[in-house]
């Protein structure tokens, strides 16, 4: 996995007007467990991972990684947001080598818009820790929420393609340019 660039990391919890945005704690494993194995939550992400195998891989303490991020909604997991510096190789080439926008949450998280919250606060510290650089997101083109959430985020269509058997959305979004 390649790192996001020269960042401070942790940067600190980053606090919106209803979430926290921190590291994994051990306190948060059940979170992590339900939100793999959720078929709801897997619609669009090639399906709910079996639970036994989630439980075996899963530490007992999740571990934080540059740039992910748990979504923290009254002192409880909800879900996760993450830039991820994709992997040359990686298999949607458009996003190799290119940092990636994820996010899931757990179900009765949806429709809050607790994603735009925490994902429009991640891009703007990241837009901070690294000036300029731009963040790409695919998604399914039948995921209509995530669609709009992109559309809310400023991110813009670059294109559709083919792959996983199934019409994909790839959209980029750059920081404003900052005068001094």
């Amino acid at each position: 996995m390649a790192e996001l660039g020269r960042v401070t990391w942790p940067p600190g919890p980053i606090a919106t007007d209803r979430l926290l945005l921190r590291l994994p704690e051990a306190r948060d494993r059940a979170a992590f467990v339900e939100l793999y194995t959720s078929p709801d939550v897997g619609t669009y992400t090639g399906g709910a991972r079996p639970r036994e195998a989630v439980e075996r891989a899963l530490p007992d303490a999740p571990r934080g990684r540059p740039g992910h991020f748990v979504i923290d909604l009254d002192g409880a997991m909800v879900g996760i947001v993450q830039l991820e510096r994709r992997d040359v190789d990686y298999e949607v080439s458009q996003a190799a080598g290119r940092v990636d926008l994820g996010y899931l949450l757990l179900p009765q998280a949806w429709r809050r818009g607790y994603a735009t919250e925490a994902c429009g606060a991640v891009l703007n510290w990241f837009a901070g820790a690294l000036p300029g650089e731009a963040v790409v997101l695919t998604t399914q083109a039948a995921n209509v929420p995530s669609m709009r959430l992109a559309a809310r985020l400023g991110f813009v269509e670059v294109e559709r393609f083919e792959a996983y058997g199934a019409e994909q959305w790839f959209g980029t979004w750059t920081p404003a340019a900052t005068t001094s």
